[in-house]
């Protein structure tokens, strides 16, 4: 699943039902606290953020339920999968995080996971969870766009 967009950025995993199910506000740029064997499995692309989130812990963000996989060639200082993670941000940007999410009901739920320039980041949104009635609304938006897309495919 490994994408290349622009120069020096390599996306690794994506979050695709993120969008579906939560209404960002903000996003923010973070790095990752990881070991030799951790960063090795995502430049292979054997990560999962699908299931993952942030939360606030001791004034720090850590990311939880992100699972990279063990790495194959790693000798006895192998990483364990689903570890809690440390997210790498200003203090500025932990201290608004941390507003959002106790204060307003937000929650951080990672969206790209990629290499930029070598080093591992991954975007992190500041979200709200959408109703029921708010995912059919984007699965309906969704459908007449595409059908709308092939009516105007047909016809040109």
């Amino acid at each position: 699943m490994t994408q290349k967009t622009s120069p020096g950025l390599k996306i690794i995993s994506l979050n695709r039902k993120a969008s579906f199910n939560f209404f960002f506000e903000n996003i923010y740029e973070a790095g990752l606290v990881l070991k030799g064997s951790e960063i090795k499995s995502i430049r292979s692309g054997k990560v999962n953020i699908s299931d993952a989130y942030a939360i606030e812990r001791d004034g720090e963000i850590i990311l939880i339920n992100s699972h990279i996989s063990s790495y194959k060639q790693a000798s006895y200082s192998d990483h364990n999968p689903t570890q809690d993670r440390k997210l790498l941000l200003n203090r500025r940007e932990i201290n608004r995080l941390i507003g959002k999410v106790n204060r307003e009901g937000f929650t951080l739920i990672p969206t790209k996971l990629y290499l930029k320039k070598g080093k591992a980041k991954i975007e992190i949104a500041v979200a709200k969870g959408k109703k029921q009635y708010d995912k059919r609304q984007s699965k309906k938006t969704r459908d007449w766009n595409r059908t709308k897309a092939r009516y105007v495919r047909k016809t040109s």
